[in-house]
């Protein structure tokens, strides 16, 4: 099995777990804190993961995993706001290659952004991942991070 397989497997066992956990309560900030828990513990290459949420105009911090986080992201500026505005992942294979990159911890080198979008397909939030490895994301991780986002 090639480590895409291998990865793909793990996701696909992270979503059906989700499928059945996230049938317990409709409440999005329960729903978010245990999608983060589960994946911040089960993919090896996350270091940071959680979401930011809209909240009047300002992306502020929501449930994560990892250390600590910057509450509101400057505006307009990193990979969350250019998943917010482009309404698409941002997959950035180096952070410190990204323009207006926001470093809430140095340690982090590439990050993944999904959007959340509620049933009129606006944008209201992101799930965001960061890693500790150039290049840790794939086509792979946008495609199962895609999936769990829309289980939200």
């Amino acid at each position: 099995m090639t480590d895409k397989e291998h990865l793909a497997k793990r996701y696909e066992r992270i979503h059906n777990q989700l499928q059945e956990l996230l049938t317990k309560t409709e409440n999005k900030v329960a729903r978010m804190a245990t999608a983060a828990a589960l994946l911040h513990h089960k993919m090896p290459h996350f270091f940071w993961t959680g979401f930011y949420i809209l909240v009047e105009g300002e992306l502020t911090v929501g449930p994560y995993q990892g250390p600590l986080a910057c509450q509101v992201l400057e505006k307009k500026k990193g990979v969350c706001w250019t998943g917010v505005e482009r309404k698409e992942t941002v997959l950035v294979p180096d952070v410190h290659k990204f323009p207006g990159h926001i470093a809430c911890d140095s340690r982090s080198n590439s990050e993944i952004v999904v959007p959340l979008y509620n049933p009129d397909d606006q944008v209201w939030g992101v799930l965001d991942v960061d890693s500790r490895k150039l290049n840790a994301f794939s086509e792979v991780d946008r495609d199962w991070l895609e999936r769990i986002a829309k289980l939200i």
